[in-house]
């Protein structure tokens, strides 16, 4: 079984090194958002009723546990009698008669030379070592396992819908406070360069100042690139065109329900898929090593079989006459061979059940540790949202600081750009941590099979 663990990385962009690039080159923000078709508004939830309906994964569970319908009715049939009719027609040589030995001429004795029968048989099985029951048994488990398997696999696509609805609603916002950011940093530019014309400062900052500008254009065009290639995803996770364009929610500061590590770590034994699933296959090796051990008794079962013949030769006097001959009772069998044929058998399906348990113990320790990790992450995400919004608050009091500063000619540009970084820096952090603890949250849900 295949376990999807995602996380939300994010880097500020400006950290990055490009080339310089010209500004009038660069798309402005107004014709980007000109250009963009429109989106259609879609809910988290309403990306996963979608994408419930159209993943092909979820599709291929659901035909899978409709063919496990199937298996168990067919399962059941098992125990209706096997009936057959059969029928045959031949015809026949004389027979040759060796009086004097294979390599004399032999007299040749006239046989009737048709020969036909036609007929049906049936078989009722009362008793095979229960297997019928265990067939049955089997299937049902079958079934129970691949509804296990469908509630996980959903479970994975809509934690794979969130990561990529989540990661789309990051690039978004994003997008939004680098839009913001530009605009204020063209007007701070402005305000440098009458510096310049004043002779209050040297063309350098005016240079730096248009290298940060144009790093952060070609951020926002990374930035575009991210919401496409996220908007994407999710629309093939949901069934539609590649060009569907999705626009999420906006981003909110939610207030989740967290219960205690203790009170997850029950829920999870009670309800995780993996553990329920790793149950059902110990059942299985449990019911085919019954299975294998029934192959050592007996079988019984009703017979009845009629037929019309000719010639009649079975019974003497013959006659060259059609005959109906029937025959019923009942029928026993018991395999001997299998005392010999069986014990490896049985001690292989023996063996396959233990390595199960042990498989079961070791799903059982990786839920536990899943469902931790999710806990304490989501823990962390939490304390990440608090400190990011104090340190928005610590860098927009040092950015005014400064801003006053270099423009009274008390501090350097290169402070001035750095605060402007470490201020956007900030919200960048801010809007990540709330998305991070979100999703964060529905990766703790899965573990304890409830998302």
């Amino acid at each position: 079984m295949s376990t999807f663990v995602y996380s939300i990385h994010y880097m500020y962009p400006f950290k990055k090194h490009y080339a310089l690039i010209s500004l009038s080159v660069l798309i402005s923000s107004t014709t980007l958002a000109q250009q963009e078709p429109l989106a259609s508004h879609l809910s988290l939830t309403e990306v996963w009723n979608k994408a419930e309906t159209n993943s092909k994964a979820i599709r291929m569970q659901s035909l899978k546990l409709s063919e496990s319908e199937e298996a168990i009715k067919d399962a059941k049939a098992e125990r209706l009698p096997d009936i057959e009719a059969e029928g045959e027609y031949a015809r026949v040589s004389n027979m040759p008669i060796y009086h004097n030995g294979l390599f004399h001429t032999p007299s040749q004795f006239e046989v009737v030379h048709t020969a036909y029968s036609f007929g049906g048989n049936a078989y009722l099985n009362l008793y095979n070592g229960n297997k019928t029951n265990l067939k049955i048994k089997e299937e049902k488990e079958k079934r129970s396992l691949s509804a296990e398997q469908l509630n996980l696999t959903t479970s994975e696509i809509k934690l794979k819908a969130a990561a990529y609805y989540l990661d789309l609603q990051r690039s978004k916002v994003f997008k939004e406070l680098l839009l913001k950011d530009i605009s204020d940093q063209e007007r701070q530019l402005q305000e440098i360069k009458q510096l310049l014309k004043n002779g209050v400062i040297l063309k350098s900052d005016v240079l730096r100042a248009e290298l940060k500008l144009s790093r952060q254009k070609m951020s926002l065009i990374q930035i575009d690139n991210d919401i496409s290639i996220a908007n994407q995803k999710l629309a093939i996770l949901i069934g539609e065109e590649d060009d569907f364009k999705i626009a999420p929610d906006s981003l909110a500061s939610t207030s989740l329900d967290v219960k205690t590590y203790p009170e997850y770590l029950d829920e999870a034994i009670s309800h995780s898929y993996e553990l329920k699933i790793s149950e059902k296959e110990t059942e299985l090796n449990k019911l085919e090593l019954k299975k294998v051990k029934a192959n050592v008794s007996f079988k019984v079962g009703l017979f009845a079989n009629y037929a019309y013949s000719y010639p009649q030769i079975q019974f003497y006097p013959y006659s060259i006459a059609t005959y109906g001959l029937g025959l019923s009772g009942i029928k026993a069998s018991f395999p001997i061979s299998s005392f010999y044929h069986n014990k490896h058998k049985t001690k292989a399906a023996e063996i396959a059940f233990q390595r199960q348990e042990v498989e079961h113990e070791a799903t059982t320790d990786k839920v536990r540790q899943e469902v931790n990790e999710a806990y304490l992450r989501y823990k962390e995400a939490v304390t990440r949202i608090d400190v990011a919004k104090q340190n928005i608050k610590q860098a927009t009091e040092n950015l005014r600081i400064v801003n006053n500063t270099y423009f009274n000619q008390l501090s350097l540009l290169t402070d001035l750009l750095d605060a402007d970084t470490q201020l956007l820096q900030t919200r960048f952090d801010l809007a990540a941590s709330q998305i991070a603890a979100q999703l964060q949250y529905f990766q703790l849900q899965k573990a304890i099979g409830k998302l």
